[in-house]
């Protein structure tokens, strides 16, 4: 008996003793590399600095630019009586959803016509990533090992949203460093090789962070390989309307696959094309065999949805249900997404101009105009970005990517010089 209340104090003590969590064991995790970057040129006081590596949008004077249609919006909205601040649905705002499945998809839409599309409303882009690649995580009949292809290399959140929610990413071949553009045939291998029924995301237009895209006929051809093997298309629109100017010409491959028929799902993102990076403003599109399955989805996507963020903001969500919705704003947003795509392109030009015709820039530049969208892989390596960092203060990531919107009329002819020393080793 003395010893089994000798055991029990013991145990009582141990209990007594235990610590509250203090969370000391918790790994310090590093920055963001983007936001790191943009911190080091903020703080930088060189009258020259230039950043080129965050993903948002600058004028030709290098500020941030809200659209004019976006002001044009925000006064009906404050002149507006009805507008409040209730919760929406759980969904979303179904004005702004089902406008932002025809943007995407087309006024034509037979998937829209039968019922077969859910549209919710999301966190933005990344935050439809997330809600789609959890919904495959709970969902999704995998084939095998529990994996989705992503291209090498994509935006580094892909593989942080699959990898935490148990999916492992695995990659597929897209750059070729040789040519500065796409590995088509080591990308068509890969998806013919994959065994049936696997999930691919796929950027619909854009690239990031390459600025390289299949062609139409190459994507046709992956259209076709894909539906052979019963695959998945996870598609991720962040740069519609925003890559070439044109909405209907940027959702050419999103339109073309859901037309074959092809299963599939497309992330949406209005942070790019309206300048609405804090609103966080997106969609997930996800499109079903039936009207029946459309409504089981969507009734699974509610539950998500509500244990992850409950409702989705509002602000966001009612300026582009203004734009979508009314023939004259959505005219005005046209003009406005025209004047920033043809902006990027003009300076793709004179960046190219600058290192061909004027400085004789060793190697090919091509690349450079054949890329589209914000982002474009410059082909420099490490070394040769640092120096550009270091010594003459641009910053751009150490892969030789550079943002597009961050160079003007005022900054490009210094960012060309710099490169152009940069790559004969003078810098």
């Amino acid at each position: 008996m003395a010893s089994r209340l000798q055991q029990v104090s013991q145990h009582l003590s141990s209990y007594i003793n235990m610590s509250a969590e203090l969370w000391e064991g918790v790994p310090l995790a590093p920055p963001d590399s983007i936001f790191k970057l943009s911190a080091a040129c903020n703080a930088d006081p060189h009258p020259k600095k230039i950043n080129l590596g965050v993903g948002a949008y600058r004028d030709d004077e290098g500020k941030p630019w809200v659209l004019p249609v976006i002001k044009k919006a925000t006064q009906i909205l404050l002149n507006d009586p009805n507008v409040n601040h209730e919760y929406l649905p759980i969904t979303g705002l179904p004005e702004f959803t089902t406008a932002a499945a025809k943007l995407l998809l087309g006024p034509n839409s037979s998937a829209i016509a039968e019922g077969r599309v859910v549209s919710v409303q999301t966190i933005s882009g990344t935050g439809a990533n997330h809600l789609a690649a959890l919904f495959l995580s709970k969902y999704y009949n995998f084939n095998g090992t529990r994996q989705v292809y992503l291209s090498n290399p994509t935006w580094v959140i892909h593989h942080t949203i699959f990898g935490s929610l148990g999916l492992k990413p695995v990659e597929y071949p897209y750059y070729d460093p040789r040519t500065v553009g796409l590995d088509f045939e080591g990308f068509k291998s890969t998806v013919e090789n994959a065994v049936p029924r696997s999930v691919f995301l796929l950027h619909a237009c854009a690239h990031n962070p390459t600025g390289v895209d299949p062609t139409k006929e190459q994507w046709k051809e992956l259209a076709e390989v894909i539906l052979a093997k019963n695959h998945y298309a996870f598609f991720d629109c962040a740069y519609q309307g925003f890559a070439s100017g044109d909405l209907n010409d940027d959702a050419w491959a999103v339109r073309y696959f859901a037309g074959k028929g092809i299963p599939m799902l497309v992330c949406q993102s209005f942070a790019k094309n309206a300048g609405l990076y804090s609103e966080r403003i997106g969609a997930l599109h996800i499109i079903s065999p039936s009207k029946e399955v459309a409504d089981r989805i969507k009734s699974q996507l509610s539950v998500i949805q509500r244990s992850e963020i409950s409702n989705p903001p509002s602000h966001g969500a009612r300026l582009m249900s203004l734009i979508l919705n009314s023939s004259e704003l959505f005219e005005d947003w046209n003009n406005d997404i025209k004047t920033m795509a043809h902006r990027i392109i003009a300076m793709r030009k004179e960046l190219y101009r600058l290192l061909t015709e004027e400085l004789k820039t060793p190697g090919s530049w091509e690349h450079i105009t054949r890329q589209i969208g914000m982002f474009s892989f410059t082909g420099i390596n490490t070394d040769q970005s640092q120096a550009l960092v270091e010594k003459a203060h641009i910053y751009l990531t150490a892969n030789g990517r550079i943002s597009m919107a961050g160079l003007n009329t005022h900054n490009i002819e210094y960012f060309a010089k710099n490169l152009d020393k940069a790559v004969r080793g003078e810098l």
